[in-house]
């Protein structure tokens, strides 16, 4: 395997993973920062009052974007299955 077929298969698969993450972390990030602007204005600083948020808006994520997602993981996967006889020197 030349290393440019590494370094090609190692850039697909961090853009996959960051395609796949971006929608959780956008969410997470937006929902922390929104209970952080209440805890700061009403100076309410109860240390576990963001997990409940983030954990119900992360499942609202997996359950609208669940299936994107999926259909993004198995299009990269099969593309390297089919594309395994370049990827392997004989």
């Amino acid at each position: 395997m030349s290393p440019d077929t590494v370094i090609y298969l190692g850039r697909e698969a961090m853009f996959t993973v960051l395609l796949i993450a971006s929608p959780i972390l956008g969410v997470s990030l937006l929902i922390g920062i929104l209970v952080s602007f209440f805890q700061a204005t009403t100076h309410l600083q109860e240390q576990t009052l963001t997990f409940v948020p983030k954990i119900v808006g992360i499942l609202a994520v997996l359950v609208f974007f669940g299936s994107w997602m999926m259909n993004v993981m198995l299009s990269y996967v099969s593309n390297l299955f089919i594309n395994m006889n370049q990827f392997v020197s004989k």
